[in-house]
């Protein structure tokens, strides 16, 4: 989408981390940016400095995304353009041992199944009512009518201790990118994700001194976390060049992560 300017876009976890960063990217760019996010206090803060809208929105429920895509589109009419950044971690073991006790316990379905829920499912609720939008438009030059960006992760297919249903997740959104760019294809909509590694993003704000300098070394180079610009950079160009489709990007600083 060479021309992305007075677009509009739909941008989830947009009010904190990667989805903020480039929510405030897209804005300065002048296009007119949605933010879906839980956290209502941070969401209008973040619209009132960049000038976006907010909706308070749980990606997990399809009421409530139906509603938000509802405030969006009567404020800023059909968007062109979906990032999606909402998502959660997990650190729980298929089954782990208590130091202590001795006690095994496994990894609930019911768990399992909410992390796919807040990251998988919502992911695809998100672009299947994005795109039956985009697909009302007229096409632009190339034919495009709307572009797609997903988050996955590295832990997609490096997947540390503890992230089995995070891997699980992420691994789905990055299985399911190139089927999704080619199902709509004929329709002029691309689909593309970002697999970040380590971001400095606000749950690794908390970690100690001796933590961070560990993660930090641990990247090839450069030495240090990913900055949210960063991420902000790669999603605004897999807007902007038309040629992107159907990839799965690693922005990791060359690390492959190990078993913890």
């Amino acid at each position: 989408m060479k021309n992305y300017h007075n677009q509009s876009a739909i941008i989830t976890g947009g009010a904190s981390g990667l989805g903020h960063a480039t929510a405030k990217r897209l804005a300065a760019a002048g296009v007119n940016v949605t933010i879906f996010d839980l956290n209502a206090e941070a969401g209008e803060k973040v619209a009132k400095e960049i000038g976006a809208v907010f909706c308070q929105v749980d990606v997990t429920s399809e009421e409530q995304v139906i509603a938000g895509f509802e405030t969006a589109r009567k404020a800023n009419g059909q968007e062109r353009i979906l990032v999606n950044c909402a998502g959660k971690g997990s650190a729980i073991k298929t089954v782990s041992r208590d130091r202590k006790t001795g006690e095994i316990k496994r990894h609930s379905v019911e768990d399992f199944e909410w992390f796919l829920k807040v990251n998988l499912i919502s992911t695809f609720r998100m672009i299947t009512h994005s795109a039956a939008g985009m697909l009302t438009l007229e096409p632009l030059e190339d034919g495009e009518r709307g572009v797609i960006v997903n988050t996955g992760s590295v832990a997609a297919v490096e997947g540390q201790v503890g992230q089995v249903a995070y891997s699980a997740a992420k691994g789905g959104i990055v299985g399911m990118t190139l089927t999704i760019a080619r199902d709509l294809a004929r329709e002029g909509v691309r689909v593309n994700t970002i697999l970040p590694g380590i971001f400095a993003t606000p749950p690794l704000a908390r970690i100690s001194d001796k933590v961070r300098d560990s993660l930090n070394a641990s990247v090839p180079f450069p030495k240090r976390m990913g900055h949210p610009d960063e991420y902000a950079d790669l999603a605004e160009t897999l807007i902007r060049n038309t040629y992107f489709n159907g990839q799965s990007i690693r922005l990791d600083g060359a690390i492959r992560m190990g078993p913890r």
